[in-house]
This record gives structure tokens, sequence and C-alpha cells, in this order.
């Protein structure tokens, strides 16, 4: 019987894509005063280009973007900082997100995220959804100091929520830091759809947050051939 699961966030619970899109517009509405020299659309597209998904962190971006555009009336650590302020102003999340949550705690299953980023950074995001109170455990990379797909990070979120691997499910977006390394600690894994991969070898496969519970659900009760 499944008794946890556990999540990762971003492109799982938080649609980054969309989260970026609407920060990097609202940025340079914002500070147009040190970036109106650049066209606007031109501004967006080279930041979410030079992000990769959020695989690059923000200062070699926008140490990139000051020297392209040629920036001089702000540095790029102007530049990070306000990223790091009002990011969380942007974050949009997955539909369905609070009613995934709901239905998994009223089914009495426990509830983990393990997410790689920077402690307070992340924790501003998780808040910032409103979902912080629905988990037992929430790991962050910099706070653990290892991340994933380090497996000891999974078994420290197992042990926390005191749950064995072959009793847990992990939902993630990626296919090697999420559903290979949790596939590989034991754990069941659910990959979370997105453009960026065709084909995963996950356990099951989701476009909905709110597949989740049901999957669980049939994990639970596997179908006898």
């Amino acid at each position: 019987m499944i008794k946890a699961a556990i999540f990762d966030l971003d492109g799982t619970l938080l649609d980054r894509d969309a989260s970026v899109q609407k920060f990097i517009d609202n940025q340079y509405v914002r500070l147009n005063h040190s970036l109106g020299h650049i066209p606007k659309e031109r501004y967006i597209s080279r930041f979410v280009e030079l992000d990769n998904h959020g695989y690059v962190w923000k200062d070699k971006v926008y140490q990139q973007l000051v020297i392209e555009f040629g920036i001089y009336e702000l540095t790029w650590e102007d530049l990070l900082q306000d990223y790091l302020d009002e990011f969380k102003y942007s974050c949009i999340p997955f539909p369905n997100l609070a009613s995934m949550l709901e239905k998994l705690k009223g089914k009495g299953i426990l509830l983990g995220m393990i997410t790689n980023g920077r402690g307070p950074f992340q924790m501003d995001n998780i808040k910032a959804l409103g979902i912080e109170h629905y988990f037992d455990t929430i790991l962050i990379s910099e706070y653990e100091g290892l991340k994933k797909p380090d497996p000891i990070i999974f078994k420290r979120a197992l042990e926390r929520l005191g749950v064995s691997p072959n009793k847990s499910v992990f939902v993630g977006d990626h296919p090697e830091n999420d559903v290979k390394a949790a596939q590989n600690v034991g754990m069941k894994a659910i990959w979370k759809k997105n453009t960026q991969w065709n084909e995963v070898d996950a356990d099951a496969i989701i476009s909905d947050l709110l597949e989740v519970p049901l999957i669980i659900g049939g994990l639970d009760h596997p179908v006898k051939g």
C-alpha cells in the first residue's frame, strides 16, 4: 500500500516556464528606465534561452545579458537581486495543484517535496503557491548539502516520512533527476509530461496533477492479469 508521495517542485507543481515568462515581462516593465533601449520581446526571449529551463543559474544569465545588451545603469548583481526579490510574485501553479494535494491528504497519504535550488528562494516560491502546509517534509538541495539525483536525498526524505521506498511514489518532470533517481532507490516514479522529452521509462505518466491520486489508487489495487 502506498503511504507517501514525494514531489519535485519546478516543472511539476510550479509551472516554471509560465512563471519565468510572467516574471521577465514584469522585470522589463519594472526596470524599463534601464532596459528600455532593448526590444521587450528580445529581452524576454534571450533570458528564456539563457535560462535553459532553470538549469543555468541566474548570475550567469544576467552577466551575459548585461554584456550582450549593453546594460550600464544596472549591474548584473542588481538584476539578480531583483530576480531573487521579485520572482515569488510571479509563481504560477499547474492546474489542480491544491485539489490534488487535498485528495492525497484526504486519503491519509504523507506528502514530501525534494527540490534542487537555493534555500530561501525555493521556500519563497513554495509559500507563494500556498502549499507549504500540505507537506510533512520539504528538502531543498542547498539546505541539505546535496541534490537530486543523489540517492541520499531521496533516502533522507523517506526517513523523515518514516516510510520504505516500496511504499512510496515520486512525481517529477526530469527523466534522470526525478524518475530514474527515484526508481534507483526502489520507489515508484510518475513522470509529469513536459515538452523537453518525448519518451521516459516511468511507472506512470501524467499530463494533469489530478491523475496522481488515481494512479496511486491503482498502485494500491493493481489489476490482476
